[in-house]
């Protein structure tokens, strides 16, 4: 059967948060400048690494360096180990070449190199905008390839039978892809069948007699089955950090191989790269980001630099947790606090791990007086545990990752609301709310209403009167009665809600006279 007889969808960029296990890899190569990425977004969107669907089958595209047969520096000889390692990995290759330039002695070699390849390939001709380029694309079936594609990556002409002939040419859907598929499937329906519901929850308190109690438990339950689906995708865990203090290390020593370019010379890597882990069953995805340089640094760098801030700043952004990587010998700089507080005001996971611990000349009492100089620097970030590593060495280097799974389970933690109204019930019994403005606020109950943050929400009255103070008090009496370790909690504070209930004027009371009947008579007749 052919892919063009069946109903053609649109290709579209998954959910970043789609898990990515057992899907076939589609490999993007070829010479330097042919197209690669221009293809690659046109397909996936402005990423390295990632996953697009097309006619309903899902897949990995993987961009890489150009292919070259002598490299000019040792950054670019690690690029093509990776592209190499890319060919190898891919279920599918799609060799790009540039109608402009032409037949190239560096095609051939490419050519050369994919012939010794496993997986299909797809000769790709790039560039064809028009009907003349396609004319001059036919030098190219001198590569001998049995498919071979005309397309425009830049315009999109092409692009959607280039994609009916990949999803053709791609093997068969795994055991792990269907299951996957039949347990979305399920979970969507769970949501689907208590969407309506919960999207009606109120928070007020619930009123015996009056049907709340049913559309709570709707309500949780649609809940419940939003975290079964979190909970089934992997951990997305990025690694963070300023330039040079071993992140891409890290990585590689998770991986157990060079998957990331490893270099002395800061800003080696620039941009964030993703990789698939399975650990201990759990399946996790390692982001490794580019070095982020004081604000200042990079608003009057290169363009590439600001870019590659700015994919860092996105990582962080569809991250679960992120990993902020301190050099043990420069202690934590002001770059350092900056990054973090980042981590915390996109609502992410938070693990400090002190890299090149080897380095550092040790007693019994170093690593806590280290931690405590940390929290001392940056108090905002006391709920965020601290691990000392050495990625060179590999010292400690799969504590940091527990940690961040430990985390990640953290965020996602939810909490009975008659538990949570018991625990903040007792704080403000200890503690009441100070005056602000001659007026003190009141605590009448609270409720989870989110998690991955857990966010809070606490019905007062004066809402706005709750003093920052007492907001850190009730954080960190939350934090002692239910945990959330390395994850931030956010408190949103409301006026409670006063619906239903009616209001009447007041009456002017009425003073009774102590005087009888007939003297009351007597004396408005004297009037």
């Amino acid at each position: 059967m052919s892919p063009r007889s069946t109903r053609r969808a649109s290709s579209s960029t998954l959910d970043r948060s789609a898990p990515l296990e057992g899907l076939p890899v589609v490999a993007v190569v070829g010479r330097p400048n042919v197209g690669k990425s221009t293809l690659f977004n046109r397909i996936v969107g402005d990423r390295l690494y990632g996953a697009a669907e097309w006619n309903g089958r899902r897949f990995i595209v993987i961009d890489t360096g150009g292919l070259e047969r002598h490299p000019g520096d040792a950054i670019e000889a690690k690029v093509q180990e990776q592209a190499r390692l890319a060919i190898r990995e891919a279920d599918t290759i799609l060799f790009v070449v540039d109608v402009e330039a032409g037949l190239t002695p560096g095609d051939l070699e490419v050519g050369e190199l994919l012939r010794t390849a496993a997986a299909p390939v797809l000769l790709v001709v790039n560039k064809a905008d028009n009907l003349r380029r396609e004319q001059d694309a036919v030098e190219f079936h001198r590569l001998g390839w049995p498919e071979t594609h005309m397309i425009s990556a830049a315009h999109g002409r092409g692009t959607a039978d280039l994609l009916d002939a990949l999803v053709w040419a791609l093997p068969a859907e795994s055991a792990s892809e269907l299951e996957r598929k039949h347990r979305e499937a399920e979970l969507e329906a769970d949501l689907e069948a208590f969407g309506d519901q919960a999207a009606g929850w109120s928070i007020a308190p619930r009123v015996e007699g009056d049907g709340s109690a049913d559309a709570a438990a709707a309500a949780w339950d649609a809940q419940v089955a939003a975290d079964r689906l979190a909970a089934s995708e992997p951990v997305r865990v990025a690694i963070v950090g300023r330039p040079n203090v071993g992140k891409s290390s890290l990585l590689n020593a998770l991986l157990g191989e060079e998957r990331t370019i490893v270099s002395d010379i800061p800003g080696t890597t620039r941009d964030a790269i993703d990789s698939a882990l399975d650990w201990h069953g759990r399946p996790v995805r390692l982001i490794d980001t580019a070095g982020i340089r004081r604000r200042g640094k990079v608003a009057g760098g290169e363009a590439a630099e600001r870019f590659s801030a700015l994919r860092s700043m996105k990582a962080i952004g569809r991250a679960d947790v992120a990993i902020l990587i301190l050099d043990a010998p420069d202690g934590l700089t002001a770059q350092d606090a900056h990054v973090a507080g980042y981590v915390a005001e996109e609502g992410k996971g938070l693990v400090i791990a002190v890299n090149k611990w080897d380095l550092v000349e040790k007693t019994e009492r170093t690593f806590d007086e280290y931690a405590e100089r940390i929290r001392a620097q940056v108090p905002f970030l006391d709920f965020a545990p601290v691990v000392s590593i050495s990625a060179l060495t590999g010292q400690r280097v799969g504590r940091v990752l527990e940690m961040a799974l430990e985390v990640a389970a953290e965020r996602r933690r939810r909490v009975p609301t008659a538990e949570l109204n018991r625990v903040v019930r007792d704080a403000a019994f200890r503690q009441t709310p100070p005056m602000v403005r001659n007026h003190r606020p009141k605590i009448f109950y609270a409720t989870q209403v989110a998690v991955a943050p857990p966010t809070f929400v606490i019905f007062t009255s004066y809402a706005a009167n709750v003093h920052f103070s007492y907001q850190r008090y009730l954080e960190n009496q939350l934090r002692a009665a239910f945990g959330y370790d390395g994850s931030p909690i956010r408190l949103v504070f409301r006026e409670r809600r006063r619906e239903g209930l009616e209001t009447h004027p007041r009456r002017r009371a009425v003073k009774k006279s102590s005087r009888s009947p007939q003297a009351a008579r007597t004396a408005r007749s004297r009037r």
